[in-house]
């Protein structure tokens, strides 16, 4: 598994609690939830690195 590197990160209130109740219903913690999204974003855009882990897969995952 890759190395993690911790940041800071600011939202406001109304986005967390968004985040928290998708995450909640994804069976995942925030943070994960935040990761999953960025991967997917990465992915979409085809900015994702050749060498970057993949990400866990769920049956929620848009195809």
């Amino acid at each position: 598994m890759a190395e993690k590197k911790p940041f800071l990160l600011r939202v406001d209130r109304e986005l967390l609690d968004a985040l928290q109740r998708w995450a909640t219903d994804d069976l995942r913690s925030v943070n994960g939830q935040i990761e999953y999204l960025l991967r997917d974003a990465l992915k979409r855009a085809g900015r994702a690195s050749k060498g970057a882990a993949p990400h866990e897969s769920t049956k929620h995952e848009v195809e």
